[in-house]
């Protein structure tokens, strides 16, 4: 196997299990914790579980760039982003980045001590917002996922 394909492996794999947690989260865990907790119980209960498979988030996503970098450096691909065609290039960029900022930056420092103290003033409403903000970041990343596919077999542009 060469190392294009080694990187194009790498891609879709940790983009599978990254964007399948994602979804698992969104449409299993968080519904399971709404039917099973108490409001007041819900954010800290759902970040405690979260935390268990932050590693395999960050992890993916960290694979995920490396091997996305790679194959658009090998395959001298950034002519692509001066596209508009190129819509779903842009996207994987931009949830790549949004999902990087949110597991290394955002969290860590501040918006797991913010959820629990918003939870303890407004805990159905704060627990709205986790699940609004998951429905968002499956749904571009969905659509994201059907554009790469779509696009990389010749379906756009």
């Amino acid at each position: 196997m060469d190392n294009i394909t080694l990187a194009r492996v790498i891609h879709v794999i940790s983009i599978v299990a990254w964007i399948g947690g994602v979804a698992f989260v969104t449409t299993i865990l968080l519904p399971a914790v709404r039917r099973m907790k108490e409001p007041r119980e819900r954010v800290s209960f759902f970040e405690h579980i979260e935390k268990k498979f932050a590693w395999q988030a960050r992890a993916t996503t960290v694979l995920a760039g490396i091997s996305g970098f790679y194959i658009t450096t090998v395959w001298d691909l950034w002519d692509r982003f001066l596209s508009a065609g190129y819509w779903w290039m842009h996207t994987m960029v931009l949830v790549w980045l949004v999902f990087t900022v949110m597991l290394f930056i955002a969290e860590p420092l501040f918006l797991h001590r913010w959820f629990l103290v918003k939870a303890r003033q407004d805990p159905e409403g704060t627990f709205r917002i986790i699940e609004r903000l998951h429905w968002i970041l499956l749904a571009i990343s969905t659509l994201t996922t059907f554009g790469a596919v779509a696009g990389s077999h010749g379906m756009m542009p």
